[in-house]
């Protein structure tokens, strides 16, 4: 059974989709309906959305961005988009992120069905495990990699230092690796492979085992990245895997949203997909993105830098190294220097979101912007340090001021929703009741 959420800022169009929704015989719980993308954001962090269902132009935020946000909040959400234009880079960006389907409007009834069918199919589908290819010779699968010789010469460029193309035997190597950019960023995907008790960094794997996981985890981050992303990737060590991502200048200029925030969304990705097929945690360290062929050991040295700083958290698994002021130390920070910097981004988080929580259309990204870092680990810190998710805090703050303002003053409920943030009083009524029970009117009587 399955929760789907459809957006649109056109109630009609809206109600008609839940509507053949609800008719179609699928193996649906549960259909939400939201007019905007800042309501429907609210949907996918209180409930369990499988399924969103998106316009693609609706005002304040698009059917994209909130495809990309959903999707950093709850990476497993599949997406379909729907536009009214046949717009070739709105079409190439939402199955870059992972849309599922790309439909233009007017719609058919057979053809959103058959849509919507195919992507809940695809959530049906029989994930492998680990034990399937524990089985198995890696002669079995097909799957497209680099020759072993070819993986050490990428390993080395990542490794080393390198003039970038300088003379023809560079130029040579990275035309045949198929390494382009300019633009470049790595990932590392450390599996981990530790005992959990002793003090001894003992693998709980044998040699076999390694190679075989290590080849599930690349096919995964195939699966993820390859169609619709530059990628190369290497093995590196036994448990570590580099993933080079890379961009042209074209492809670059249409990375119109946070490049970064895109890149901590792969990264959830990864390690959502490599936990759920393979029974395996992992830790994904990210670089920044640089231009030139000669920056990538630096880029390489950052997404390690980055799963170090990984191993101080514990129960965090997706870094990014710009989420640190390295520059501010002479070496690498203590894990005292980073306790002391997290409170810090906590306190400032907190007092942003309390002087700010009625603004209208505040997302988690303005908090994170505001403060200087990336967004999933904002709401990583925020968790931990305060026992809220951010945007519970956000609502807390909301339904503590609307009880108030309903129980002291005779404001008009669109009043009290307008001055608390909601964009309509509709939706402010739902999170109302879902936090408090009842509704705003129930509570006034």
């Amino acid at each position: 059974m399955y929760n789907i959420l459809v957006v649109d800022d056109e109630p009609l169009i809206c109600k008609g989709l839940a509507g053949l929704l609800t008719s179609s015989g699928l193996s649906i719980r549960a259909i939400y309906t939201a007019y905007s993308g800042h309501e429907a954001l609210d949907y996918v962090r209180m409930e369990e959305i499988d399924l969103l269902v998106t316009d693609i132009q609706m005002g304040e935020m698009n059917g994209i961005e909130l495809m990309h946000q959903a999707k950093m909040i709850k990476p497993w959400v599949q997406t379909i988009i729907i536009s009214a234009h046949e717009t070739f880079q709105y079409a190439q960006m939402a199955l870059r992120l992972g849309a599922r389907d790309y439909l233009i409007k007017p719609l058919g009834s057979e053809q959103f069905l058959d849509s919507v069918r195919n992507a809940l199919l695809k959530m049906d589908k029989p994930v492998p495990q680990i034990d399937d290819f524990l089985l198995q010779d890696t002669e079995h699968f097909h799957m497209e990699e680099l020759h072993p010789e070819q993986n050490e010469r990428l390993k080395a460029l990542l490794a080393t230092a390198s003039p970038g193309g300088e003379d023809a035997a560079e130029r040579e190597l990275e035309s045949e690796l198929g390494v382009r950019g300019p633009y470049f960023s790595v990932i590392k995907l450390s599996l981990d492979h530790r005992k959990t008790s002793g003090t001894e960094q003992e693998s709980k794997y044998n040699d076999r085992d390694a190679k075989l996981f290590r080849y599930a985890a690349l096919n995964v981050a195939k699966e993820l990245l390859y169609k619709e992303w530059n990628a190369l990737a290497c093995y590196f060590s036994d448990w570590d895997i580099r993933i080079l991502l890379q961009w042209d200048e074209a492809e670059y200029a249409e990375l119109d949203m946070n490049k970064i925030n895109q890149l901590e969304m792969i990264g959830r990705s990864l390690h959502y997909h490599v936990k759920k097929y393979l029974g395996i945690d992992a830790t994904v360290g990210i670089s920044q993105i640089l231009k030139g062929v000669k920056f990538l050991s630096v880029l390489s040295s950052q997404s390690d830098k980055a799963v170090l700083w990984g191993g101080e958290q514990g129960d965090y698994h997706v870094f990014y190294y710009g989420d640190f002021n390295w520059t501010n130390h002479a070496q690498d920070p203590s894990a005292e220097e980073l306790t002391s910097q997290n409170n810090r981004i906590v306190q400032s988080a907190k007092q942003y979101i309390e002087a700010n929580y009625n603004q209208k259309g505040l997302t988690i990204h303005d908090v994170a912007k505001k403060n200087h870092v990336s967004p999933n680990y904002l709401s990583y810190l925020f968790k931990k340090n305060t026992g809220y998710n951010l945007w519970e805090y956000v609502i807390k703050l909301r339904m503590e001021e609307s009880k108030s303002l309903i129980l002291n003053t005779d404001l008009r409920r669109y009043e009290i929703a307008e001055q608390v943030g909601y964009e309509s009083p509709e939706h402010f009524s739902k999170i109302f009741k879902k936090y408090f029970g009842v509704s705003p009117s129930e509570l006034k009587k």
